[in-house]
């Protein structure tokens, strides 16, 4: 299949201004999530394909994980260097799962 990838259409300011989001197939609306190692591993690569087009662009991209983010895992999942933040699905209705999500996102950027 022909096309153009998402790096070869933006500028590298364009890309360093986007977010990109994952969530592994199996995990939607599963309840289910990746562990953390898992989730960096396809973050990582993510990252590297991005550095191919642009390094600074690519440190600069919010790569953030979809896959059930809940107070019990967020922290972990956010201390992994190429887990940027969360996109908050069900846990952002209650709002004390919210905030605790929202708690351990600050830690992880405070470091």
């Amino acid at each position: 299949m022909g096309g153009t990838s998402i790096p070869d259409a933006c500028a590298a300011a364009e890309l360093a201004a986007c977010a990109i989001a994952y969530e592994p197939v199996w995990a939607i609306g599963t309840g289910q999530t990746a562990t953390p190692a898992q989730a960096q591993e396809v973050h990582a690569v993510i990252r590297s394909l991005l550095s191919r087009h642009d390094p600074g662009a690519a440190s600069q991209t919010r790569i953030v994980y979809g896959g059930s983010v809940k107070p019990s895992n967020a922290a972990d999942l956010f201390d992994e260097p190429d887990i940027d933040g969360g996109l908050i699905g069900a846990a952002s209705l209650a709002v004390s799962d919210f905030v605790s999500i929202c708690q351990s996102a600050d830690r992880a950027a405070a470091r």
